[in-house]
């Protein structure tokens, strides 16, 4: 960090000085949230393909994981205070789980494709082995191989304007294209023994196949 420029920033440090800027809470905004499902919280789960969770350790390192499946089969409902999120084949990292035995409190960030809307959801976590609810979060036979299971505490749906100002549903603002491919990015920023050609096959069919 160039401490030259910091310098010039204007910092702020202070709760009272922080409300000044923003202004107050709106009284709708302040009293939105919720600390059980409500019907329509159940019916945004059950279509939502995609959450992000995010943890921290006990020294407050954070972490945003994102978790998909097909809708339906993401955040299972176990009762109207608690949910379960399936954990599938991955690059067996499992950082947020990790935190989550240090320190169990989550923030899950639920998105509809093309909703501008998200419904969030804050509480305390659990890593879960097994269970008989695994048996309802089986896609395409195969059962996840852990679940984090969430005690909520508040949940409330989230304005639009981070998703109107951003434009991140309209296809005329994609550009997939203006990076370089995952292959190639992962060839440049890590350590790999991989030639450039097999990290292209392993992205791509190759891929596809490990997701269950």
């Amino acid at each position: 960090m160039d401490t030259a420029n910091t310098r010039l920033w204007t910092e702020v440090t202070d709760p009272e000085k922080l409300r000044e800027i923003v202004g107050e809470v709106k009284p709708q905004a302040a009293q939105k949230e919720r600390t059980k499902l409500h019907e329509r919280d159940r019916e945004w789960l059950a279509v939502s393909p995609y959450v992000v969770v995010a943890t921290s350790d006990a020294e407050g390192n954070c972490d945003a994981s994102p978790k998909g499946d097909p809708a339906g089969k993401l955040v299972h409902v176990l009762d109207d205070g608690t949910v379960a999120i399936p954990e599938r084949k991955g690059n067996h990292r499992v950082d947020g789980y990790h935190n989550v035995l240090a320190n169990p409190h989550v923030g899950l960030l639920s998105l509809i494709p093309g909703r501008r809307e998200t419904l969030r959801i804050n509480g305390r976590a659990r890593v879960v082995s097994d269970a008989p609810f695994f048996e309802d979060m089986v896609v395409k036979g195969h059962k996840p191989v852990l679940a984090l299971v969430v005690e909520i505490e508040t949940i409330f749906f989230h304005c639009g304007k981070a998703s109107m100002r951003s434009g991140i549903w309209k296809p005329e603002t994609w550009t997939p294209d203006a990076l370089p491919s995952h292959a190639q990015m992962v060839k440049e920023t890590q350590t790999v023994d991989k030639t450039l050609e097999e990290l292209v096959e392993y992205y791509g069919e190759t891929y596809a196949k490990q997701l269950y």
